[in-house]
């Protein structure tokens, strides 16, 4: 009787249940798919999927369980997060990799697969979740060859394009400010404001950090930071005297202390970060010995760091010093309305013409060739498109390149996560890269740093032929 009486209220309670699960996921799609029909709200998604792996990862590293066999005694080593970790970012992995294949040469969203790229991400997911079920079928001797051949491999690739694109970023922060400079126009004495107190600013800051490097790290025993220390003070005056010799000024008159600014303040900033992320078991790291606000500093010292891999994945895989100046070549002319009397031009064919002839008289950038912006968003028909689709005309990025970069990133967090790491007495949570592998990673990395950005500044004098374009 009790039974007949609930199955009513059991019922409505289910279709209820049912029907707000339902719509609640139609809104969670709508919301997605909205967000991600421009080209930057798709960048965002993706960027937060792999925050989300990310955190997934650390917690399960931090934790040390084993999530498919619950009764498994996992070892004091952290043997279950170790191959947890490696699992979920090889699915994710596997996904962008997927992916890559999938959208290689894909011009604008008027190509079919353009929607793998910005929609079905109910789909995606499930192949994300697929992938896992796939991962944890592996057995762990894979995830150990993998780890040692691809992982690690991957990871020093996606430093390395990291470090390019802080080179890239600083010659670029710093000839826009010479060029506004050079136009001697009404805002000029804005940016060379900006430029002389930027630079100025930087090497106060990174004067800073040296001498507080040398204080708090640099005691007795401590040769790494030493070492460090005095490394990273010779390669910012190596490169800060290149960038003004006049040899280098001939050769790149916008090359000077700006970019060298930069990158030095961006270095001694890794050094120190390296300093601050080694074990105490020297005595060398006074950071961590505060037991009162050291697991919130882990917490906050991890999430930032896996922000700041999003960040530099989703900047990287649309910079143009990975993919020139323009993704696509050729602005895309996209199929528009004819009209008579004009030589049957279309709308997009007189704009272009109209820009190519201001481009040539010198009074727009020629980068104003490869914008497609302009083109509109008119059908054959006469409709209007979706106005937040801003790659029908063609592709703010390369697809193919931007989910290789993301493998490169998971990569990376799996080898962040598990080299060299031990449960000590930080709390619930692992601190994300306090080793002294991640020491020395950041350390090298900023002496490839110096290395890269001293290149770039002596590049014409050593290859002049290279760089003739910039007389044109």
């Amino acid at each position: 009787m009790g039974a007949i009486i609930s199955l009513p209220i059991n019922f409505v309670g289910s279709f209820v249940a049912s029907s707000l699960g339902g719509c609640c996921a139609n809104a969670f799609s709508n919301v997605v798919s909205s967000v991600g029909s421009s080209s930057l709200g798709t960048r965002l998604l993706y960027a937060f999927w792999l925050l989300g792996n990310s955190l997934l990862s650390w917690i399960s590293m931090s934790v040390n369980k084993s999530f498919l066999w619950p009764d498994k005694t996992c070892t004091a080593t952290g043997e279950c997060g170790f191959f947890t970790v490696h699992r979920l970012n090889f699915a994710l992995s596997l996904m962008h990799l997927l992916l890559a294949g999938l959208l290689k040469n894909v011009k604008s969203t008027k190509d079919a697969r353009a929607v793998l790229q910005n929609s079905w991400w109910s789909l995606k997911f499930l192949m994300y979740i697929i992938f896992i079920v796939f991962s944890f079928m592996l057995p762990n001797e894979f995830y150990i060859f993998f780890s040692k051949w691809v992982s690690v491999p991957s990871g020093s690739i996606f430093i390395l394009v990291g470090l390019i694109l802080l080179v890239d970023f600083a010659h670029q922060w710093a000839e826009t400010c010479i060029e506004h400079v050079e136009a001697e126009d009404e805002h000029a004495k804005f940016w060379e404001i900006v430029l002389v107190v930027g630079t100025s600013s930087m090497y106060g800051v990174y004067l800073v950090m040296n001498i507080v490097m040398y204080i708090m790290f640099c005691h007795s025993d401590c040769n790494m930071n030493e070492t460090a220390l005095i490394i990273n003070i010779i390669l910012s005056l190596l490169a800060s005297g290149i960038s003004v010799h006049p040899k280098i000024q001939e050769a790149n008159p916008k090359s000077g202390l700006a970019q060298s600014a930069m990158v030095a303040v961006y270095c001694t900033y890794l050094t120190m970060s390296a300093m601050a992320s080694e074990p105490d078991d020297k005595r060398c790291n006074p950071l961590v010995r505060n037991s009162s606000t050291r697991s919130m500093s882990v917490i906050i010292g991890s999430i930032f760091t896996f922000i700041t891999i999003a960040y530099t994945t989703t900047r990287a895989a649309t910079n143009t010093a990975f993919q020139g100046n323009s993704g696509n070549g050729e602005v895309y002319l996209g199929d528009d309305l004819e009209y008579e009397g004009l030589g049957g031009q279309t709308r997009s064919q007189l704009r272009y013409e109209a820009i190519k002839q201001a481009v040539e008289e010198g009074s727009l950038p020629e980068s104003a060739l490869h914008d497609s912006t302009w083109l509109g968003n008119i059908n054959r028909d006469g409709s209007m498109d979706d106005a937040n689709d801003d790659e029908k005309n063609g592709t703010k990025y390369n697809y193919s390149l931007f989910h290789l970069i993301f493998f490169l990133a998971t990569q990376w967090i799996a080898i962040l996560l598990t080299i060299n790491i031990t449960q000590d007495d930080v709390g619930n949570f692992i601190p994300v890269g306090r080793t002294y592998f991640y020491s020395w990673v950041k350390i090298i990395s900023a002496w490839l740093c110096y290395g890269l950005y001293i290149w770039t500044i002596i590049a014409p004098i050593v290859m002049p032929e290279r760089f003739e374009f910039d007389e044109y």
